[in-house]
């Protein structure tokens, strides 16, 4: 899976050399400058994140007057004036409305999500006059019918149909647009970026509960930015099986009622997988007696026996890091039991089931905030257990 914020390219950088007697040549007036304009986006990429500082709001408008009679339609938005910053630090300066006509054709019965997007433009690769004394740091307004490359800051998006007769409207309800409504919910703020990014994958088997916090971990996941901003979850929990590709990520999640049985060469794979930093998480309900038996079996094979966080340091990280726990949440009246051991993290109590919705609004938000503290922990320890064992290794810590 692709980092949404790589790291910069790692490469010397060079400055011009200053003496007495130097000639100063456009050259090295532009080594120079160079030098100070990298630097800078050099800092920001490494401690933030691209996205929208101020401005940028997108609203309809009527189709202007000047513009031909066969673009005066319904299709016409006005950008407000703002600023971004790209994912290299340079920064997207729009001085002035603009007006921009959607103009996607909607060729399919197919709903189109259509985005609209800012981009940097350097001006010394956009071919100006040689002989023009300032040139003029730009910008360019595109749309796109996927979603944006790396270089390009979402303003807003549309999901567009072709049966629509009003294409563009401002949504009765900005939380939930409908077709044809200005979307400004995936606008990306500019912040500080996030120290790590956990990838995940739930394990798909035949058992028939193996999906049943599927939805909720993705509740998780969203909850993550807000309470502990300096770790990211993955936009999505990938599914994946014992004889898939389980790798590229810090944490698999397993959960369900029947007991786990690995075949040697998916043993194999697990052990090697722990070994090279992924943790994997066994979420178990109480009464699921197979599954927990037969992890604690597993572990045992693998010569990590399982101990309760009673057994454990004082200082453990999923205890401690980054909350505090005296106490694990309650479920259902029971309260939670946490083992662990050499990257095997078994959760009796299903804790994935305070993570998400309760449709009947029954359980309390302390329960629910407390559960999902929980969970950032058991994330926290996946991250930074991988980050140690990589930076230990020949594998490059760096994911472009």
């Amino acid at each position: 899976m692709t980092h949404p914020f790589p790291n910069p390219a790692i490469a010397p950088m060079q400055r011009q050399q200053v003496r007495d007697g130097l000639l100063l040549t456009a050259e090295r007036w532009q080594r120079a400058h160079d030098y100070q304009r990298k630097r800078q986006n050099l800092h920001y990429q490494s401690i933030n994140q691209p996205g929208i500082v101020c401005g940028l709001g997108v609203r309809v408008i009527p189709a202007p007057e000047e513009v031909a009679a066969q673009y005066r339609d319904n299709r016409w938005v006005q950008i407000q004036p703002g600023i971004a910053i790209d994912l290299e630090g340079n920064p997207i300066v729009v001085p002035h409305p603009i007006n921009f006509r959607i103009a996607t054709e909607l060729k399919d019965s197919e709903p189109v999500t259509v985005y609209l997007v800012a981009q940097y433009r350097d001006p010394d690769q956009l071919g100006g006059s040689p002989d023009c004394e300032v040139v003029k740091e730009t910008f360019r307004i595109d749309e796109r019918s996927r979603p944006p490359e790396r270089s390009e800051v979402e303003l807003c998006r549309v999901l567009l149909r072709s049966s629509q007769q009003e294409l563009l409207r401002t949504p009765a309800d900005i939380f939930f647009p409908g077709y044809g409504d200005l979307d400004l919910r995936y606008r990306r703020q500019a912040q500080a970026r996030p120290q790590g990014l956990v990838q995940i994958a739930e394990i798909n088997s035949d058992d028939e509960d193996c999906n049943r916090n599927f939805f909720n971990f993705t509740y998780l996941l969203r909850a993550v930015e807000d309470i502990y901003p300096s770790l990211k979850g993955a936009e999505t929990v990938d599914r994946v099986t014992w004889d898939g590709d389980i790798y590229p990520y810090e944490l698999i999640y397993l959960t369900g009622n029947q007991g786990l049985s690995l075949n040697n060469h998916q043993f194999s794979k697990l052990s090697s997988y722990l070994n090279s930093g992924g943790t994997l998480l066994v979420d178990a309900p109480a009464e699921s007696t197979e599954l927990i038996q037969s992890v604690q079996t597993i572990a045992q094979h693998l010569q990590t026996p399982l101990k309760s966080l009673q057994e454990a340091r004082r200082d453990h990280p999923l205890r401690i890091k980054p909350f505090l726990f005296s106490a694990l949440p309650i479920i259902d009246g029971s309260r939670i039991q946490l083992l662990s051991g050499g990257g095997i993290i078994l959760a009796i109590g299903n804790l994935g089931g305070l993570w998400g919705l309760d449709e009947e609004l029954q359980r309390s938000r302390s329960d629910i905030r407390t559960a999902q503290e929980l969970g950032i922990n058991i994330l926290h320890f996946a991250w930074k257990r991988k980050q140690a064992i990589d930076l230990q290794s020949e594998r490059t810590l760096l994911r472009e």
